[in-house]
């Protein structure tokens, strides 16, 4: 029996997660230093994955198939294709960070501060841990069900993260704090948990066919794949619709998808913000990433029924989420929203069924949870320091704090999809290759690119530039060393991706062949042909450079 490294690496930081809740209370640091090292572990781990999986080999590598509850049809199966890969390598690099970053955000309050709340620092760096192990199952399952029980499960921790270990930085009084802490972490979990259920409900019904069909149910991904390529699984038109959606559903909470959107705002808002960058760079990813397997690996046929409706609930998304954030105050629910148009590009990229736009759709995943923790990790250290969300709050801070004035800057930029940085190429090869098949789409999509550069910029020019008037900036610190080692290395990844993609694009782009085969789609010819060579070393059919095209 091979090593079962994918389940080493989630049980890795659920290990982490009972450790480091058992350490005595009045041992604190000895806690930090826990949840730091089995992250710094599982990272290990996950880059162990990189390295072992093989783009040219099977679609999913490093399986694992066990019986769970066999009357059922039910088996804890995992295995990862390019896809799953680099998102399970993507959280955790984050994790070791998200930690760096809330050293001290579940420390006691200062004593002088009226209403004093004890904050349990085990409790907090547990629950990080056990949201990582389970995001880890779900994107390595290919069992449905396993995959629900954790796409589920990690809902818990999330809510007690957001209500119990909120925003210090709050304009409202202690009480108020509290109770705005509570509706947000409230909402999360009912919109969240009725996405859930729905999908339950269609998980069921996938069940009830493939037992109609194909003798015995099953849930396994793979099975369900074989039983269509050989003619023994095909559900019929309505029903095949009717799954589809109480998938969909559930992703597009997740993601979030306007107009399911509205707990994010007030999620990442309330919460401290390595918890919000959790909750967008790691959590979220789920529900787009789920679009990739479940929607159109199980009903290739209702994802293009449904793709006309789907690019426009993304376009709006896009335009809807820019608009909201360049009226914001807040520093991060600006964030949020700009997330939220970040992921309207994402689903674009993968409703618009074509090898660039789903490639283009995964880097963004990667490439938005890097630039996302880099800008919301800098605002965090920031607001730390002024006790202030709002924006206008702010000014020359370059002045006292250049180094953080532009780390803050950098990652604004990525934000924005600067050339040179990561998130460039994602939403290049998204505007591309939804471009190819929906010109008026790839159109209006590109208005987000313009927003963005506006939000990102007049929030940089209120904060950053122009004269320090309050004594509060004026004695502002620089980023200390801690904080610097959370924010040097993921500025240093988004400049390298920026400039050498191509590491992640040849894991991730068999995956996506196997998905338009999936999906029974190909690419729109292209006016002048080119040969096959990759995305970014197309040559004429010729050979030669500048070759006459005919």
């Amino acid at each position: 029996m091979s090593f079962p490294l994918l389940t080493v690496t989630a049980v890795v930081p659920a290990v982490g997660a009972i450790a480091t809740a058992a350490v005595p209370a009045a041992r604190k640091r000895v806690a930090k230093w826990s949840a730091l090292l089995f992250s710094v572990v599982t990272l290990a781990l996950a880059v162990a994955v990189l390295v072992r999986f093989d783009p040219g080999g099977e679609r999913y590598q490093l399986t694992e198939s066990h019986a769970w509850i066999e009357d059922f049809g039910v088996r804890y199966e995992l295995g990862v294709d390019g896809i799953a890969a680099v998102l399970i390598a993507l959280t955790a690099l984050l994790l070791p960070f998200i930690i760096g970053a809330a050293w001290h955000d579940a420390d006691d309050l200062e004593p002088t501060r009226p209403n004093r709340r004890w904050r349990p620092t085990q409790g907090f760096f547990a629950l990080m841990l056990a949201v990582e192990a389970m995001v880890i199952v779900s994107f390595a399952a290919t069992d449905v069900f396993l995959f629900y029980v954790f796409f589920e499960a990690m809902l818990i921790p999330m809510y007690f993260l957001i209500g119990g270990f909120g925003d210090r930085a709050h304009a409202a009084g202690e009480e108020e704090a509290a109770k705005q802490r509570s509706y947000a972490a409230v909402k999360f979990l009912l919109y969240n948990l009725a996405g859930g259920l729905i999908m339950l409900a269609a998980v069921i019904g996938l069940f009830v066919a493939t037992s109609d069909q194909m003798g015995e149910g099953t849930f396994s991904l793979q099975q369900i794949a074989q039983a269509r390529a050989d003619g023994d699984f095909q559900l019929g038109t309505n029903t095949e619709r009717l799954l589809f959606l109480g998938f969909f559903f559930a992703f597009a909470v997740k993601a979030p998808l306007w107009p399911l959107h509205t707990w994010l705002p007030n999620a990442m808002g309330e919460s401290t913000a390595p918890v919000a960058v959790l909750i967008t760079a790691v959590v979220d990813k789920v529900g787009t990433f789920a679009m990739l397997r479940f929607c159109l690996g199980l009903f290739p046929e209702a994802s293009a029924w449904a793709t006309p409706v789907v690019v426009v609930l993304a376009l709006v998304s896009i335009l809807y989420g820019a608009l909201l954030a360049v009226g914001q105050r807040d520093m991060k629910r600006l964030i949020a929203y700009a997330s939220i148009s970040h992921f309207g590009f994402i689903v674009l990229g993968i409703f618009a069924m074509t090898s660039q736009g789903q490639s283009g759709a995964t880097l963004y995943m990667v490439f938005h949870g890097v630039s996302t923790a880099a800008l919301m990790l800098v605002a965090g250290f920031l607001i730390s320091r002024r006790g202030s969300r709002l924006i206008a709050d702010y000014g020359g801070v370059q002045k006292v704090a250049p180094v953080l004035a532009g780390s803050f800057l950098v990652g604004g930029l990525a934000t924005l999809s600067l050339p040179g940085l990561a998130p460039f190429i994602s939403e290049f090869l998204v505007l591309v290759g939804t471009f190819s098949r929906y010109p008026v789409a790839g159109v209006v999509a590109t208005t987000g690119i313009i927003l963005a550069a506006l939000y990102v910029l007049l929030m940089y020019q209120r904060t950053m530039t122009g004269p320090v008037e309050k004594s509060v900036v004026r004695e502002m610190p620089d980023l200390r060393p801690r904080e610097l080692a959370v924010v040097t290395p993921l500025i240093a990844l988004l400049i390298f991706f920026g400039v050498f993609p191509q590491s992640l694009t040849e894991i991730v782009n068999p995956a996506v062949e196997h998905t338009m085969s999936d999906v029974q789609k190909k690419d729109p010819k292209p006016d002048h042909p080119v040969a096959d060579k990759g995305w970014f070393d197309y040559k004429p059919v010729d050979g030669h450079a500048g070759g006459d095209h005919k």
